[in-house]
Protein backbone atom coordinates (compact mmCIF):
# COMPACT_ATOMS: atom_id res chain seq x y z
CA UNK A 1 0.00 0.00 0.00
CA UNK A 2 0.89 3.64 -0.72
CA UNK A 3 1.09 6.32 1.43
CA UNK A 4 1.26 10.18 0.32
CA UNK A 5 0.74 13.21 2.86
CA UNK A 6 -1.34 16.29 1.43
CA UNK A 7 -0.95 19.57 3.19
CA UNK A 8 -4.21 21.69 2.95
CA UNK A 9 -3.15 25.54 3.24
CA UNK A 10 -4.87 28.67 2.78
CA UNK A 11 -6.21 31.73 4.49
CA UNK A 12 -8.58 31.43 7.59
CA UNK A 13 -11.80 30.57 6.98
CA UNK A 14 -11.51 29.54 3.61
CA UNK A 15 -12.90 26.26 4.14
CA UNK A 16 -10.13 23.56 4.43
CA UNK A 17 -11.53 22.15 7.32
CA UNK A 18 -15.37 21.39 5.58
CA UNK A 19 -13.41 20.47 2.60
CA UNK A 20 -11.42 17.75 5.17
CA UNK A 21 -14.51 16.71 6.46
CA UNK A 22 -16.22 16.63 3.32
CA UNK A 23 -13.66 14.13 1.65
CA UNK A 24 -12.99 11.76 4.32
CA UNK A 25 -16.82 11.55 5.76
CA UNK A 26 -19.04 12.86 3.20
CA UNK A 27 -20.31 15.63 6.16
CA UNK A 28 -21.09 19.34 6.06
CA UNK A 29 -21.48 21.35 9.46
CA UNK A 30 -22.31 25.04 9.41
CA UNK A 31 -20.64 25.52 12.21
CA UNK A 32 -17.26 27.19 12.44
CA UNK A 33 -14.58 25.87 14.53
CA UNK A 34 -11.03 27.64 13.91
CA UNK A 35 -8.35 24.73 13.53
CA UNK A 36 -5.61 25.09 16.12
CA UNK A 37 -2.03 23.67 15.17
CA UNK A 38 -2.73 21.02 12.53
CA UNK A 39 -5.73 18.26 12.08
CA UNK A 40 -4.57 15.05 10.48
CA UNK A 41 -7.13 12.54 8.72
CA UNK A 42 -6.82 9.66 6.55
CA UNK A 43 -8.36 7.97 3.45
CA UNK A 44 -8.01 5.37 1.44
CA UNK A 45 -8.75 5.58 -2.33
CA UNK A 46 -8.67 3.06 -5.53
CA UNK A 47 -6.76 4.58 -7.87
CA UNK A 48 -6.04 2.21 -11.06
CA UNK A 49 -6.31 -1.13 -8.96
CA UNK A 50 -4.07 0.16 -6.54
CA UNK A 51 -4.70 1.31 -2.85
CA UNK A 52 -3.55 4.85 -1.74
CA UNK A 53 -3.59 5.83 2.06
CA UNK A 54 -3.82 9.91 1.90
CA UNK A 55 -2.76 11.65 5.05
CA UNK A 56 -4.43 14.83 5.20
CA UNK A 57 -2.87 17.51 7.19
CA UNK A 58 -5.43 20.42 7.81
CA UNK A 59 -3.34 23.03 9.03
CA UNK A 60 -4.51 26.17 10.54
CA UNK A 61 -5.01 29.50 8.17
CA UNK A 62 -2.49 31.75 7.78
CA UNK A 63 -3.09 35.67 8.16
CA UNK A 64 -0.69 39.00 8.99
CA UNK A 65 -0.82 37.66 12.35
CA UNK A 66 -0.47 33.61 12.07
CA UNK A 67 2.01 32.10 9.43
CA UNK A 68 2.41 27.96 8.89
CA UNK A 69 4.94 26.61 10.74
CA UNK A 70 7.46 25.95 7.52
CA UNK A 71 8.31 22.21 9.46
CA UNK A 72 4.70 21.17 8.54
CA UNK A 73 5.12 21.01 4.82
CA UNK A 74 8.36 18.37 5.12
CA UNK A 75 7.53 14.81 3.51
CA UNK A 76 4.52 15.99 1.58
CA UNK A 77 3.83 14.55 -1.89
CA UNK A 78 1.06 16.91 -2.65
CA UNK A 79 -0.69 20.33 -1.86
CA UNK A 80 -4.36 21.50 -1.64
CA UNK A 81 -4.03 25.11 -2.18
CA UNK A 82 -7.54 26.72 -0.94
CA UNK A 83 -8.88 29.76 -1.76
CA UNK A 84 -12.57 31.76 -1.15
CA UNK A 85 -14.66 32.15 -4.14
CA UNK A 86 -16.13 34.97 -2.27
CA UNK A 87 -13.03 37.06 -1.22
CA UNK A 88 -10.79 37.49 -3.60
CA UNK A 89 -7.92 38.54 -0.98
CA UNK A 90 -7.52 35.05 -0.11
CA UNK A 91 -5.59 34.11 -3.38
CA UNK A 92 -2.88 36.69 -2.46
CA UNK A 93 -2.62 34.23 0.72
CA UNK A 94 -2.17 31.41 -1.65
CA UNK A 95 0.68 32.81 -3.77
CA UNK A 96 2.62 33.88 -0.83
CA UNK A 97 1.82 30.01 0.96
CA UNK A 98 2.65 28.67 -2.34
CA UNK A 99 5.81 30.56 -2.78
CA UNK A 100 7.35 29.59 0.92
CA UNK A 101 6.12 25.89 -0.24
CA UNK A 102 8.58 26.06 -3.14
CA UNK A 103 11.41 27.02 -0.60
CA UNK A 104 11.33 24.34 1.65
CA UNK A 105 9.76 21.59 -0.09
CA UNK A 106 10.59 22.11 -3.72
CA UNK A 107 7.83 21.74 -6.53
CA UNK A 108 5.15 18.94 -5.50
CA UNK A 109 1.64 18.31 -7.28
CA UNK A 110 -0.58 20.79 -6.15
CA UNK A 111 -4.30 21.74 -7.05
CA UNK A 112 -6.00 25.34 -6.34
CA UNK A 113 -9.55 24.87 -4.69
CA UNK A 114 -11.83 28.06 -5.53
CA UNK A 115 -14.42 27.00 -2.68
CA UNK A 116 -17.66 28.24 -1.74
CA UNK A 117 -19.10 27.59 -5.12
CA UNK A 118 -22.44 27.29 -3.56
CA UNK A 119 -22.67 30.94 -2.68
CA UNK A 120 -23.60 32.49 -5.55
CA UNK A 121 -25.05 35.44 -4.69
CA UNK A 122 -21.44 36.66 -3.44
CA UNK A 123 -19.37 34.77 -5.64
CA UNK A 124 -16.17 37.27 -6.82
CA UNK A 125 -14.13 34.41 -8.99
CA UNK A 126 -14.43 36.08 -12.24
CA UNK A 127 -12.35 35.65 -15.28
CA UNK A 128 -10.13 38.03 -14.43
CA UNK A 129 -10.04 36.58 -11.14
CA UNK A 130 -9.17 32.99 -12.42
CA UNK A 131 -6.23 34.64 -14.89
CA UNK A 132 -4.90 35.94 -12.17
CA UNK A 133 -5.06 32.08 -10.17
CA UNK A 134 -3.99 30.64 -13.30
CA UNK A 135 -0.46 32.22 -12.75
CA UNK A 136 0.01 29.67 -9.74
CA UNK A 137 0.06 26.87 -12.68
CA UNK A 138 -1.27 24.01 -10.91
CA UNK A 139 -5.03 23.02 -11.86
CA UNK A 140 -8.17 24.67 -10.77
CA UNK A 141 -11.45 23.06 -8.93
CA UNK A 142 -14.33 24.85 -8.01
CA UNK A 143 -15.80 23.33 -5.06
CA UNK A 144 -18.09 23.46 -3.04
CA UNK A 145 -17.50 21.55 0.88
CA UNK A 146 -21.13 22.09 1.49
CA UNK A 147 -22.56 20.27 -1.79
CA UNK A 148 -19.62 18.39 -2.36
CA UNK A 149 -18.76 19.83 -5.65
CA UNK A 150 -15.60 18.71 -7.27
CA UNK A 151 -13.86 17.10 -3.94
CA UNK A 152 -13.89 13.86 -4.84
CA UNK A 153 -12.66 14.57 -8.01
CA UNK A 154 -9.70 17.36 -6.91
CA UNK A 155 -8.34 14.39 -4.36
CA UNK A 156 -8.45 11.86 -7.20
CA UNK A 157 -6.55 14.01 -9.68
CA UNK A 158 -3.64 14.97 -7.01
CA UNK A 159 -3.78 11.58 -5.83
CA UNK A 160 -3.10 9.93 -9.48
CA UNK A 161 -0.63 12.95 -9.85
CA UNK A 162 1.12 12.11 -7.07
CA UNK A 163 1.74 8.58 -7.51
CA UNK A 164 2.60 8.99 -10.97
Amino acid sequence: MIKKKICMLGSFAVGKTSLVQQFVSGIFSEKYLTTIGVKIDQKVLEIDEQSVTLLVWDIHGEDEFQKVPLSYLRGSAGLFLIMDGTRIKTLDVVKRIKEKADEEIGNVPFKLLVNKADLTDDWVFTKEVEARAAELGGEIFLTSAKTGMGVEEAFVSLTKEMIR
